[in-house]
């Protein structure tokens, strides 16, 4: 596998991920980056998850991951909560909320070939952000994700 497979791999585990989140949250692209022999895509969810529906957005991803994959990681921090598994192929997945319960997904690969890596084909089902300096804080509301936000 070389590093544009891995990164279409990645594209594949966040579609899954996202195909799976019941009501549909809107995202956009994060920054790809590659190391040496590893590409890394990650996702930034637009959509409001209030600090009241935090817990059953984790639970979801968590519960869908478990059915999946290996669960590394759990970080209950109540202001910076994650989740990090890994798939059978050696795929680092994971979920962080931070700032305003924004939440970031990020897919690593193992070390794979050197190759140029193309931006995802995946469309947001939002705005885009890709390429831009600065995505900003999550700014759709949902009438069950943002329940309960200011």
């Amino acid at each position: 596998m070389n590093m544009q497979e891995a990164a279409e791999r990645a594209d594949g585990l966040l579609d899954e991920v996202f195909d799976g989140i019941h009501p549909a949250v809107q995202w956009t692209h994060g920054p790809t980056t590659t190391g040496s022999c590893d590409v890394t895509r990650r996702r930034v969810v637009m959509t409001v998850v209030s600090e009241d529906r935090r817990g059953s957005f984790l639970g979801l991803v968590d519960r869908f991951w478990r059915s999946r994959y290996s669960i590394k990681a759990v970080n209950k921090d109540p202001d910076v909560p994650a989740i990090f598994a890994q798939t059978g192929d050696g795929f680092g997945v994971s979920l962080m909320i931070g700032g305003q319960g924004q939440a970031f997904f990020e897919v690593d690969s193992p070390c794979v070939r050197k190759s140029k890596v193309a931006a995802p084909v995946s469309k947001p089902n939002g705005p885009d952000y890709a390429g831009a300096e600065v995505i900003p804080r999550p700014n759709v509301r949902s009438d069950f994700w943002s329940v309960g936000a200011p």
